[in-house]
């Protein structure tokens, strides 16, 4: 009877994949990361797998029922976290994937220095940030400078330049959930000053009356994104369109869940290290309709298409139990909060707090009552 093993990727959000093998046997991972060879008579083995900028201690557990052998192991930083998942012969890697769910779902030991009023200056990078929080609300004043490096801009497809801008934005300390979604354009701001934006205002139009709105991440148009998911306004604004893991890496603690963000609605906004919480948007099954179709006087074969994510209508929400609702958020320790993903929609593109008048500006998006929306 043959063993299994899980073999780790890249890093929290590449897991790997589960391997029929001999336990004396060295695993290779599926996205190229090697783990050393695990003894048979070892109950433990330590393996370590570098990501980009540092290196992230895994630790292999050891569980022995009806003679098979599984092995998983769960990301942490600076201290490791061990969590022992044994199953029977239908053991599955969903089980790695609850066992992540297991540490993350708790939001009291989540560490963060933006909760109160600061300030954040990078002379590198020129990012000047000033957060004032004063009784029920936060005002941040921001130049909307990163405080990480960027890509080039201009690029082959976004033809603007960063500049410094000044920007302000009052959000409250003391979120209202309504449960009834409002569409907005911009979700809210990183805890760094850049604004998470996470629509375009690329569009696809038919002769017969259909639009499609362009998603940011997606193969098919060239928006001159870098590798921050983000790129820059005519008026020289760089904002995110996803998540950027300078941004994470920069605030993450000892912990699976990272503060990265405040919403326009004043709930948090975080990234799970882990991957630990999935968008309940999956695919339309139906095929596109529209003809005579064009962007920027190009044509665009549309009609008969099928569905890829390449627009936002391509995409529709199912709702899941204990998952994220539709703008991306859920409730932790009696705390709302949203999560930002790896998958679509990223950022959420709506809001279930009540939302201060210009706050969150016009638009929407998936889930949001404003229908298909941002810039």
């Amino acid at each position: 009877m043959e063993d299994y093993a899980w073999c780790g990727g890249k890093g929290p959000n590449d897991p790997g994949a589960w391997y029929s093998q001999r336990v004396a046997s060295s695993c290779i991972g599926a996205s190229g990361g090697s783990n050393p060879s695990v003894p048979a008579d070892s109950t433990f083995g330590m393996m370590w797998n570098g990501q980009v900028g540092s290196l992230q201690p895994a630790l292999w557990v050891r569980c022995v029922v009806n003679e098979r052998i599984a092995w998983t192991y769960v990301w942490v930083s600076a201290v490791l976290v061990l969590v022992a998942g044994c199953g029977t012969s239908d053991w599955s890697p969903d089980r790695a994937t609850e066992a992540a769910v297991e540490v993350e779902t708790s939001i009291t030991n989540v560490s963060s220095d933006y909760l109160g009023s600061y300030e954040l200056a990078n002379e590198e990078f020129g990012t000047m940030v000033t957060v004032t929080v004063n009784e029920s609300t936060r005002t941040i004043i921001s130049n909307a400078l990163p405080d990480h490096e960027t890509g080039d801009f201009p690029n082959e497809g976004n033809p603007n330049t960063i500049s410094e801008q000044t920007v302000r934005y009052e959000f409250t300390t003391e979120p209202t959930y309504t449960g009834a979604t409002t569409g907005v354009r911009t979700t809210g701001v990183a805890v760094n000053g850049v604004k998470f934006e996470p629509g375009t205002a690329e569009t696809v139009a038919c002769a017969t009356g259909e639009t499609f709105r362009i998603e940011a991440l997606q193969d098919v148009y060239n928006l001159g994104f870098d590798f921050n998911n983000a790129h820059v306004h005519p008026s020289g604004e760089y904002h995110y369109h996803a998540i950027s893991q300078l941004l994470v890496e920069a605030n993450e603690h000892d912990n699976g869940l990272v503060h990265v963000g405040f919403a326009a609605d004043g709930f948090l906004m975080y990234y799970s290290k882990s991957g630990a919480y999935e968008s309940g948007y999956e695919l339309v099954t139906t095929a596109r309709t529209g003809t005579n179709c064009v962007y920027r006087r190009n044509a665009v074969d549309i009609d008969g298409t099928r569905p890829d994510g390449t627009y936002t209508s391509d995409w529709v929400y199912r709702e899941r139990a204990g998952g994220l609702d539709s703008c991306n958020g859920i409730t932790i320790d009696d705390e709302y909060l949203y999560v930002i993903t790896d998958d679509y929609p990223y950022v959420g593109r709506c809001l279930n707090g009540e939302v201060r008048a210009g706050a969150g500006g016009p638009g929407g998006g998936p889930g949001g009552r404003g229908g298909p929306g941002g810039r």
